[in-house]
């Protein structure tokens, strides 16, 4: 017996951030989540039948994702075996499956195997855990903060239940940082420090759903000044917060998710959501050629030939990113996103050469009409290419009633909104003399 062992636990206990000591031992003390572990839904009730199965938690860190799988390991009386997939290989992987399987066989208790960062493990780790999945011997529990859909192998997804993990809102962390407060034994209770409302509530805002940096900053603020004013207000709370780093996975969901955030609300002509997720990007780091290239794309999506102008726009705004770089061409995007997002907005070039494309692919490839084929070379004429052909400008409107299709089709659809209003009305009483004109010719 080491005679030392309780002092040495002691000393352990003090060198755990807040963050560690705060972790819930029930599930009455999990902050979060109550979509999944709310009374009546699938997660609890999966937990309180003791049906566990396969599951993995996806999202942010910060949130829980280790807390729970802990919590749900004691609540079912189940072993917990934890490995990190960044350091462990195939190795430690079947160990573990071993002494899982043992323990099943001697005791009949089931093990909780938690694999943090899944995703970081290769294929064929992954399909090493699929037979101790599949016959109950172990029940995984996966956490992972890169989409599931993207980074596991179908057959692990498809023995699992996947629940998304959401940022804890303010009202959670507010909780959470209280009970912190109140807590003599394991929080910062016995330091009798008066923390201000404000200033909870700013630490909360800036943590942005995370309660580990949450938890930190209060430690932060409360220990340093536990021995001088013993009072934390919105300054101190300041000062105790790290700069708000942004999170951002170039090749994550963020990226996209934020993205089509910023693109939907151009469609949407709404330029303060415009505004807001353009910063939203700059901030995290997104590289301002990605955005300038997404901009010229929604201008012939979704602006078109109702403003012809917004493909300039945005073409010049992607030049000058190119050219000037951050931070001041954040002003040519500001100006390119504002013009789009006020801009009428038409998906009509868009449509039409989608289904243009389509009929190539699907339907028999059409001839190109003789009196329209190329007839600038000698001997063009006894082929008979371009005979018949009529030049548009020596009309006087501009244009003839000639066919330059040889069959039927109508791909492009202005809408009644800015210039393709005018371009309806032209191309509308076109179609009309050429239809007028085909329908005479018939009889």
């Amino acid at each position: 017996m080491n005679l030392f062992a309780a002092e040495e636990e002691t000393n352990r206990e003090k060198a755990r951030p807040l963050a560690a000591r705060m972790r819930p031992r029930s599930l009455d003390e999990f902050y979060g989540q109550q979509h999944i572990l709310g009374e009546g839904k699938l997660l609890r009730r999966m937990v309180d039948a003791d049906r566990l199965g396969s599951v993995i938690f996806y999202g942010p860190p910060g949130i829980g994702k280790t807390s729970l799988a802990e919590l749900i390991a004691r609540h079912t009386k189940r072993r917990f075996r934890r490995l990190n997939a960044t350091g462990a290989g195939v190795k430690e992987v079947r160990e573990l499956l071993t002494e899982a399987e043992n323990a099943l066989s001697s005791d009949g208790t089931q093990t909780v195997v938690f694999i943090d960062e899944l995703h970081r493990f290769s294929r064929s780790q992954q399909d090493i855990l699929l037979p101790d999945v599949e016959s109950g011997t172990i029940s995984l529990i996966g956490a992972t903060t890169a989409n599931p859909f993207f980074s596991l192998v179908a057959p692990l997804i498809s023995r699992s239940q996947i629940f998304e993990f959401r940022e804890l809102d303010t009202t959670d962390l507010l909780q959470l940082m209280n009970a912190a407060l109140q807590d003599s034994t394991r929080g910062l209770g016995k330091h009798s420090v008066d923390v201000e409302d404000d200033a909870l509530e700013l630490i909360a805002t800036l943590s942005d759903g995370d309660a580990r940096r949450a938890l930190m900053a209060l430690e932060i603020a409360v220990l340093s000044v536990a021995a001088t004013t013993k009072k934390v207000d919105r300054t101190v709370a300041q000062e105790s917060l790290q700069k708000r780093v942004i999170r951002f996975d170039p090749n994550g969901d963020d990226h996209y998710d934020v993205a089509s955030a910023f693109i939907k609300s151009i469609r949407g002509s709404d330029p303060d959501a415009s505004l807001y997720w353009l910063a939203r990007m700059l901030e995290s780091g997104e590289d301002p050629r990605f955005i300038a290239r997404r901009l010229v794309i929604s201008a012939s999506e979704d602006i078109g030939n109702a403003d012809p102008q917004g493909l300039l726009i945005a073409t010049a705004a992607f030049q000058a990113t190119e050219t000037i770089g951050m931070p001041e061409c954040r002003i040519n995007l500001a100006q390119a996103t504002t013009y789009l997002a006020c801009a009428p907005k038409s998906n009509a070039a868009y449509k039409a050469i989608d289904a243009a494309l389509q009929d190539v692919r699907t339907d028999s490839v059409l001839p190109v009409p003789m009196h329209l084929r190329d007839g600038h070379y000698k001997g063009a004429e006894k082929l008979g290419h371009g005979v018949g052909y009529q030049y548009a400008h020596d009309s006087d409107e501009g244009w003839v009633n000639q066919d330059y299709l040889g069959v039927p089709r109508q791909y492009y659809e202005p809408v009644p909104r800015g210039h393709e209003i005018q371009f309806r009305a032209w191309v509308d009483k076109l179609r009309l003399q050429q239809r007028t004109s085909t329908n005479e010719n018939d009889s």
